[in-house]
């Protein structure tokens, strides 16, 4: 069942935003443990299959993998990060565009538009082209080359637009030759991306922070949603969520007057589910924490050579992290979550 999360309407068939113009929210239910839940036999996403709304025979022709974790030690506090730019396309969008072809297929909808900074167009147009469903890419001029170049390889069909993010995201909702499935409504993109807190509790269990990329919401909601259904099923601990924005763009911190150029995959300034944001970080006792090019920089820096290649926007992460360390946010000891988003080589 999906549930408005605005004017409380529910829907038992496939929606993608409600009449309203409220964002939707998929409520399932299930009996058993976690471990019960599990399709041991697969080694792959299809582990979840119990836990998403989904049928077996639509599954999409592309099977995600199961991303690895590298674990660091940092002035006494154990950081994990996540290696999601391992996905398919480069990006942990990859979660969310496995489940949303699925409802497709089920759907017979063989023709979608999206708007994107680049990373779920790249995943949605990798999807479509081996499923053979038509992608119109809504994407921004100054969206990078590498990214531009990979778009037209995948053969989807590429509008790009001259200004912001959200004239962009406004220009994909009136286009009227495809179904709009932008990942900032759709539900079951969030359904996909809940995934990654089911991998990180069987591979280092509980966790005492995340910090996530905050811009849509997508990952920072399905990790929540995630580690909520653990708590309900096992018992297990949710994290304090710490949702990390660039400078300029924050839409759960204090504006800033600094804009950053660097974080331009969270540079959503007016996301669509934001009070469901601030919700999870309330319940979570989380935080927000934005940073600026600078720190994203140095970040980047670090990483490389930790062998981590990431992308701007996934460097985010790490600079907030190393902000709350100065700051004496962490205990000793803590485990710390941080979910590397995208890879680098899609920006050379």
């Amino acid at each position: 069942m999906l549930k408005c999360l605005r004017c409380g309407r529910t829907y038992e068939g496939f929606k993608i935003m409600c009449e309203c113009g409220g964002v939707l929210e998929y409520i399932g239910e299930r009996e058993g443990s976690f471990k019960g839940l599990l399709r041991e036999e697969f080694l792959d996403v299809r582990r979840y299959l119990s836990f998403l709304p989904l049928k077996e025979e639509f599954l999409p022709k592309l099977t995600l993998p199961i991303t690895p974790i590298l674990g660091r030690k940092i002035e006494g506090v154990n950081v994990f990060f996540k290696l999601e730019y391992l996905m398919p396309s480069g990006s942990f969008k990859d979660r969310g565009t496995y489940v949303t072809l699925a409802k497709l297929k089920e759907e017979g909808i063989r023709e979608v538009t999206l708007d994107s900074s680049g990373n779920a167009a790249l995943s949605l147009a990798l999807f479509a082209k081996s499923e053979g469903i038509h992608a119109h890419i809504f994407i921004p001029k100054h969206t990078s080359e590498g990214k531009k170049r990979l778009l037209k390889l995948l053969e989807a069909e590429v509008h790009e637009v001259e200004g912001s993010r959200m004239e962009v995201h406004e220009r994909a909702r009136s286009f009227r030759e495809g179904i709009y499935i932008s990942h900032w409504y759709n539900p079951y993109f969030i359904e996909g991306t809940k995934t990654t807190a089911y991998e990180v509790y069987e591979q280092i269990g509980n966790v005492d922070y995340a910090l996530v990329p905050t811009g849509s919401g997508t990952l920072f909601l399905g990790l929540y949603k995630g580690f909520k259904d653990l708590e309900a099923l096992e018992g297990a601990r949710i994290p304090r969520m710490i949702a990390v924005q660039g400078r300029g763009y924050e839409s759960l911190c204090k504006r800033s007057k600094e804009k950053s150029r660097l974080a331009e995959g969270i540079a959503i300034p007016e996301p669509p589910r934001r009070e469901q944001m601030l919700k999870a970080l309330k319940e979570s006792n989380g935080a927000c924490v934005s940073v600026g090019d600078e720190e994203i920089a140095e970040a980047i820096k670090e990483l490389i050579s930790m062998g981590l290649l990431v992308e701007p926007t996934s460097a985010t992460a790490y600079a907030a992290f190393k902000f709350l360390l100065e700051e004496g946010y962490f205990e000793k000891g803590t485990k710390v979550l941080i979910p590397l988003t995208g890879s680098g080589l899609k920006s050379v």
